[in-house]
């Protein structure tokens, strides 16, 4: 990740090695932040793998905090989902009880 602008309540994070499943998903997540103004993301060509991901707070924070909070949010998420599938289909090796 790197991250392009100066302006502490307006940056866009350059997201390597992603795409739309990744992108839609944390734009989802930061949305439902309330100081966020705007978040959207871009893929640049369809031949490079990385996304341009812009998010614009209210001023009352900076953009990096919606952003890791977005992140870790989807994390868990996805550890639940994963914990969710776990626990209702547990896996058995055959020829094992």
């Amino acid at each position: 990740i790197q991250a392009d602008g100066t302006d502490g309540d307006c940056i866009t994070f350059v997201l390597h090695d992603e795409d739309h499943t990744l992108g839609n998903s944390l734009r989802y997540m930061v949305m439902k932040n309330p100081d966020v103004e705007f978040c959207g993301y871009c893929i640049t060509h369809p031949s490079e793998s990385k996304i341009n991901f812009r998010i614009q707070t209210r001023g009352a924070l900076p953009a990096v905090e919606p952003f890791r909070k977005g992140l870790n949010d989807l994390m868990g998420v996805c550890q639940h989902v994963l914990n969710t599938f776990e626990v209702r289909h547990s896996w058995r090796v055959p020829g094992q009880s």
